[in-house]
């Protein structure tokens, strides 16, 4: 039965669902139609929304490019590139490969989403390099599925936001800390759930006649040798390129930057972020390339990886640009305010901010729409406060599966569509939301 709704999904994401930008773009349209229609808010208003909001994630998309590039040149590393092979022997039938990859993705998104994503990705492409028989797509997809669990991990931005002292709601509900949270039961065991079942679903989607498997193309994936230096080559070699091909200046620099990031966390006893994982990245890249002619090569190659964060991400910048200032997205979230009670506020939270993920893609920025509003709500109901924080986190973890936001990092060093993992990924969005429901109903 998976194996069948897997294939039906798959087929027709493949034959109507237009490539992520496409998507962006008609988003684009029918949130200005949305905030005309609702909110009444003119056409030059809207469309001035979304140009004013357009460069607003700017330093997250360079955080993105930066995730892409750098998680590419350290995987290219000789040491890296063995871990990575060791790890994806486990994968050595299509059963294991899906299931594997779902499992590495949940557990490092759940650690630190950034860090998820890449890990997920260069994993799920280290397994189709060198294990025949596997469908690519749901591969591809499968570690993408493991994502779903991150804002309810350590990294989750809704959750630690509130355990911040000083956020903007502080007024009104103070700190709440994250065993409260992240690390309240009904959370925790939503994520052990989906940890646990998850990789057995995308596994048991996995097609059984060889003509349905679609291979990754070695072509697409294709790493090109590097060119051994002779003795002759390095005899003849003028300074400058003396100077590129000797290990001298990224052990200076590497060693510097370690320094800082033992400063970092021992010192000022900070915490895993997109700055300092984009920084580990790039000085250990630095120094496992040893020379910086290979890793001038290892850059070049991953700053192809990054062209889709660079164009999509100013379009859901706009768009969270019309849904703020038109007031679309608190209309939105108050409409199920409007028939919650005090049981049912953590669940219409959670739905509310799926829906409202569909056109707001980040974590942050949707609490802050929604944070104000639900909390309010919470009070004058007498709802659980951290429960509705937590209905909001799983909200916009949950309809990622058929938001290609956060998937266009993956799907860049997958060499991918998000057509061709979407089909698989909605099975996702179901069970986590049979799975999340229940809980939440339950526990919360």
């Amino acid at each position: 039965m998976l194996r069948a709704l897997g294939s039906v999904f798959a087929k027709f994401a493949k034959k109507y669902l237009p490539d992520a930008l496409i998507f962006a773009m008609i988003l684009t349209i029918i949130t200005l139609i949305l905030g005309m229609v609702i909110q009444k808010e003119s056409f030059v208003n809207m469309v001035k929304y979304m140009g004013d909001g357009f460069w607003n994630l700017l330093s997250f998309a360079m955080q993105m490019t930066l995730i892409v590039v750098t998680g590419y040149i350290l995987a290219t590393t000789k040491p890296i590139k063995a871990f990575l092979s060791w790890i994806a022997r486990f994968g050595n039938s299509p059963f294991k490969a899906v299931a594997l990859v779902t499992f590495v993705m949940a557990i490092f998104s759940w650690f630190q989403w950034g860090l998820g994503l890449i890990v997920g990705a260069l994993l799920a492409v280290e397994i189709a390099r060198n294990q025949k028989g596997i469908h690519y797509p749901l591969l591809v997809a499968a570690s993408y599925s493991g994502f779903l669990v991150w804002h309810a991990g350590l990294s989750g931005s809704a959750p630690l936001l509130v355990a911040t002292p000083g956020h903007f709601l502080e007024d009104t509900i103070g700190t709440i800390p994250v065993s409260k949270t992240i690390f309240s039961p009904w959370s925790l065991l939503t994520v052990i759930t989906l940890i646990i079942t998850l990789p057995l679903i995308n596994a048991a989607m996995h097609p059984k006649k060889k003509e349905e498997v679609l291979e990754v193309d070695p072509a697409l994936l294709k790493e090109e040798p590097k060119k051994k230096l002779t003795a002759e080559d390095k005899k003849n070699m003028v300074f400058a390129e003396k100077v590129e091909n000797s290990p001298v200046l990224p052990i200076i620099v590497s060693l510097i930057g370690i320094v800082y990031i033992f400063y970092y966390f021992f010192v000022k006893k900070g915490g895993l972020n997109l700055n300092i994982l984009n920084f580990i990245f790039l000085m250990i890249g630095i120094l496992l390339h040893w020379t910086p002619r290979n890793f001038i090569e290892a850059a070049k190659e991953g700053g192809k990886n990054s062209w889709g964060i660079v164009i999509q991400f100013p379009f859901y910048a706009g768009i969270m640009g019309m849904m703020i200032n038109s007031g679309l997205a608190s209309t939105i979230a108050n409409w199920f305010v409007g028939f919650a009670t005090a049981k049912t506020l953590p669940f219409w939270s959670y739905i509310s901010a799926g829906l409202v993920n569909v056109f707001v893609p980040s974590g942050g920025g949707q609490w802050a729409v929604q944070g104000p509003i639900m909390t309010e709500a919470a009070h004058k109901l007498g709802a659980s406060v951290p429960n509705v924080v937590m209905g909001v986190a799983w909200g916009d973890a949950w309809t990622n599966m058929i938001q290609p936001f956060w998937a266009i990092p993956l799907l860049s060093v997958a060499k991918l569509d998000i057509r061709d993992i979407m089909g698989y990924t909605m099975m996702a969005l179901i069970w986590a939301f049979i799975v999340t429901s229940f809980f939440i109903f339950v526990l919360a």
